[in-house]
């Protein structure tokens, strides 16, 4: 077999593309359930072939990749972005909004502008 066509573990896969910095940031995400295959919850070891979909929950927001080359060690990162294609729709930029820090106070006239621009309350 081919390294291309020979499956590999999701956590040493995951580490290998960069989606995480370390292999064991990204056990710990398997074993949290914050990565599915083809839609299942998986264990750290199971493995993935090429045309496995991987959806990846990093901040509050998935990332959706579709598998096109199986990787075990890591490489550069123009060809882990190879290794995969990313169907990740486009973040909402209002659900992006940041939070204020507590105790911030009130907002200024000016962020609030900001804040209703991204709303998309332009007019009010």
């Amino acid at each position: 077999m081919t390294d291309a066509v020979k499956p590999a573990r999701i956590d040493s896969w995951l580490w290998a593309v960069r989606v995480y910095k370390t292999r064991s940031a990204a056990t710990t995400a398997v074993r949290a359930g914050h990565v599915r295959v083809n839609g299942e919850r998986i264990k750290a070891a199971q493995t993935v072939k090429p045309g496995d979909e991987v959806r990846v929950r990093i901040s509050g927001f998935d990332r959706i990749l579709i598998v096109r080359q199986t990787l075990t060690k890591r490489v550069g990162a123009p060809v882990a972005a190879t290794a995969y294609d990313d169907r990740t729709p486009p973040r909402d930029p209002v659900a992006m909004l940041a939070v204020r820090d507590r105790g911030a106070g009130r907002p200024t006239k000016r962020e609030r502008r900001e804040i209703d621009r991204l709303r998309g309350r332009d007019d009010l």
